[in-house]
């Protein structure tokens, strides 16, 4: 694992400034423990320095993960957030959208959410902003892009979309081999 490196830091703090804004500091500059982020085999890992430093004793081509996976670069470099980083998304969210119980199977199969399905809206939503997907019960489905602002979604008719689809839990059965 090494740092990372100036590009793509500035990548992976621009993806996560879509979803987290300015709680992105506190990702970083947590009280407990400190935190940081390390580069393995194209995937991005948010590590504890102490997990890190016990992870130096193993060898790169043995090493398989460590810490939490937030996403990987493509080979074109640009970077892609995994929905292993929902937990850490849901926690410092700006922006959030609850959805109706009749829209969160169709979300959990890779479909994006029609107007019909959406329940609530954090206010003074921006078009193209990252978004966490909630269920009405407050358990994180998983993330994604407006395609409306709140303002604009009042007017739309119920089969717009509304939240452009990036990562959801379901992904943990569809994609169960490639995530890791």
């Amino acid at each position: 694992m090494r740092p990372l490196t100036e590009d793509e830091s500035k990548a992976v703090f621009a993806k996560l400034a879509n979803f987290i804004g300015k709680n992105l500091i506190q990702l970083i500059d947590r009280k407990d423990e400190p935190y940081c982020f390390r580069l393995h085999k194209d995937r991005v890992f948010y590590v504890s320095e102490s997990s890190m430093k016990l992870g130096i004793s193993v060898a790169r081509p043995n090493l398989v993960s460590m810490g939490t996976c937030f996403g990987k670069f493509s080979k074109s470099g640009k970077f892609k957030l995994h929905i292993t980083a929902l937990d850490y998304l849901a926690q410092y969210a700006k922006y959030k959208v609850w959805i109706k119980p009749n829209g969160e199977m169709p979300f959990l199969y890779g479909n994006h959410i029609l107007k019909a399905h959406l329940g609530r809206i954090t206010e003074d939503t921006a078009e193209h902003q990252g978004v966490v997907i909630f269920s009405m019960s407050d358990t994180p489905l998983g993330f994604g892009v407006t395609s409306r602002s709140t303002v604009d979604t009042r007017k739309l008719d119920p089969t717009a979309i509304i939240v452009f689809h990036q990562a959801d839990v379901g992904e943990y059965l569809r994609d169960e081999e490639t995530l890791i």
